[in-house]
């Protein structure tokens, strides 16, 4: 018996996140003071905004100077890039260029200390 397979293949898959990201913009550069709603606003003189993220610490709740800003089309963001890459958005000059997928990164352990462990080398202290 044939096993079935996945109706979504390899190649329809990384089409699809490419052209997603197409319309997907990296907004880097920005004021610690920038919105997500003047994100909004200023792309929208390229087009229609889908979304628009400033990226925050998650401990201190501050911008960490970038966000995401998501057009309605190819061609949107295509112009948005021309529009504001370069240009000043509340007092910085900011980067605009496509989005790219986010590259998985071996996981970051905390506590791991080797053999030094919590005790600063000493493994015979008792």
């Amino acid at each position: 018996m044939k096993e079935k397979k996945d109706s979504r293949s390899a190649y329809s898959l990384t089409n699809y996140q490419r052209i997603n990201m197409a319309k997907k913009l990296f907004v880097g550069g920005l004021s610690y003071e920038t919105t997500e709603a003047t994100l909004k606003e200023t792309f929208s003189q390229a087009g229609t905004v889908e979304s628009a993220t400033v990226i925050t610490d998650k401990i201190s709740g501050r911008s960490k100077g970038f966000g995401f800003v998501e057009m309605s089309s190819e061609e949107e963001a295509q112009k948005a890039t021309e529009m504001f890459n370069g240009k000043e958005i509340d007092g910085k000059s900011v980067t605009v260029n496509e989005a790219r997928p986010l590259e998985s990164r071996p996981r970051r352990s905390g506590f791991n200390r080797g053999d030094r462990g919590f005790g600063g080398g000493r493994k015979d202290r008792w």
